[in-house]
């Protein structure tokens, strides 16, 4: 007789452009991943929160596929086998990188709360990806950007306008994450100082500054916020204009969408690549690396030296003018 473990060692990788079992059905990981969820809350930004039960649903069905019936059941070659597939598929390192980071960190949640035996994750090793930038917009493009959403609040004068404008503004001026800025409130601006006290990753709370062009245009918002305002709005500084509850990531996102369009052969980015924009532009006029890592909000420097490299015609100009033997 075949067990259910013996065919579970009988990988069957999907061919490349397969799909996995819809996760949809119910899996023998349901109820772990949901508990596994109440602690992503706490520890996570909504977006990496999603991003890892997905994965982590996908694991599920592939191991159910598979045969495994139980947690303790699954063993590191499980694992491997499920990754190996990703990369049948033609997923990225970068997907694939981050499916692992997902699966390391469950089974560790998972161990140290005796959900299985054995913490096999631990046995992966992490996939190289290059550290390359997204498309970004040039520090012209950016003015360009600026000026073609202050004329457009001008000329419409409608709170949404005013609203989109101020988003646009405190995105490049802050550099702060979609998330970041739909959490918001009218108390976040700090105008005597000229800082927004954001709440990041994991709950930390950190100061950045803001200019005053997005000051101005935030005045410009709050002018006609109440116009938007419902008794659903409570302290957000950003709302939605249909219901006037506090404003989506998605809704951020098309704003951000739409205004590049105003710029000729600006890239098609969404709120991330004004971040991008932002902390590049910061170290091309000046400013340290750990400056940037701070305003940025990186837990780790070698997150933010990604955007070194983008300096190095600065970096050559200031070597041949400053070296004796340049």
């Amino acid at each position: 007789m075949v067990t259910s473990r013996a065919r579970a060692r009988r990988w069957e990788i999907p061919r490349k452009g397969a799909s996995i079992r819809d996760t949809s059905g119910v899996t023998f990981l349901d109820d772990v991943i949901a508990d596994f969820d109440q602690y992503l809350r706490t520890r996570h930004s909504d977006r990496t929160r999603r991003s890892y039960l997905t994965d982590l649903r996908q694991l599920a069905a592939f191991l159910a596929d598979q045969g495994v019936e139980s947690p303790d059941e699954i063993r590191l070659a499980d694992l491997r086998a499920w990754l190996a597939s990703m990369s049948d598929q033609g997923k990225s390192k970068a997907t694939i990188q981050r499916r692992i980071s997902a699966v390391r960190t469950f089974f560790a949640w998972a161990r140290l709360h005796r959900r299985v035996e054995t913490d096999v994750a631990r046995g992966l090793k992490s996939t190289t990806v290059p550290k390359t930038l997204p498309e970004t917009v040039s520090e012209p493009e950016a003015r360009t950007l600026m000026n073609a959403m202050a004329a457009v609040a001008a000329q419409d004068d409608t709170p949404v306008a005013h609203r989109d404008q101020a988003i646009v503004e405190v995105l490049y001026a802050t550099g702060v994450r979609v998330s970041e800025l739909c959490g918001l409130d009218l108390d976040s601006v700090d105008r005597a100082r000229e800082l927004v006290r954001v709440i990041g990753k994991g709950d930390k709370e950190r100061s950045v500054p803001i200019g005053r062009p997005a000051l101005a245009a935030l005045d410009a918002w709050l002018a006609r916020r109440g116009e938007l305002v419902t008794g659903d709005s409570g302290q957000a500084l950003f709302i939605g204009e249909r219901l006037g509850a506090r404003i989506d990531p998605r809704v951020v996102r098309r704003i951000v969408h739409r205004s590049l369009t105003l710029v000729d052969g600006a890239p098609d980015l969404g709120p991330h690549g004004l971040r991008h924009a932002m902390a590049t532009h910061l170290l091309e006029g000046g400013a340290d690396l750990r400056s940037v890592q701070e305003v940025l909000g990186h837990a780790s420097i070698a997150t933010t030296q990604i955007y070194t490299h983008v300096s190095s015609e600065r970096l050559r100009a200031v070597y041949e003018l400053k070296h004796p033997r340049a």
